[in-house]
């Protein structure tokens, strides 16, 4: 499950852009879902608005940062504790971002209720949860999207190959399967 010493060879750039669009889908997924929290709360339609891109844009640039770190070998396959201390630090800085976009929107002089440590650290502990999701969401989107374009991007062919290693070690390692037991409840 290492990832090679080399990058592949190919066009690094965009290469690693389109390995970068799992990751960078998210974000719009987290902007809608903030939207959404938004209409439910009966916010202005500007401050909605302004929710859903300032969290979206940055979760989406992080989360493209995360599969190009995947694919470099930064992070491996399927691990928490790294993913969970790149978004101890990005998701304080992306709420921030979030906090700060709304108050210039309402035309706040006050960015933050509270103190801009105990903020920092609330953030950070949900920072965990967010993580779980993250990684949930990218293991569901990432793998049919590398496999869609591997034979055209190295990169992309190299992390598929990683992610068969990875799920091989995982069947290795829960041991022989019984055999599935036919369903009796057979309609037609």
């Amino acid at each position: 499950m290492k990832p090679p010493d080399t990058p592949p060879e190919g066009r690094p750039l965009f290469d690693h852009v389109e390995v970068a669009v799992p990751g960078a889908a998210i974000g719009p997924v987290v902007g809608l879902f903030a939207a959404g929290v938004g209409v439910l709360a009966g916010l202005p339609v500007e401050v909605t608005l302004t929710l859903a891109l300032a969290m979206g844009g940055p979760i989406a640039l992080l989360g493209a940062g995360y599969c190009v770190l995947l694919a470099r070998g930064v992070f491996t396959i399927g691990s928490v504790a790294p993913l969970a201390l790149y978004w101890l630090v990005g998701f304080p800085l992306v709420r921030l971002f979030d906090s700060y976009a709304v108050a210039q929107v309402v035309g706040s002089d006050t960015v933050l209720g509270e103190p801009l440590l105990s903020f920092l650290a609330l953030q950070a502990m949900l920072s965990f949860g967010f993580t779980i999701g993250f990684l949930w969401l990218h293991e569901r989107i990432a793998p049919r999207w590398l496999l869609r374009i591997r034979g055209h991007n190295p990169v992309a062919a190299a992390l598929v190959e990683r992610y068969m290693e990875h799920a091989d070690h995982l069947n290795r390692r829960r041991g022989p399967q019984r055999p599935r037991r036919k369903s009796s409840n057979t309609s037609p």
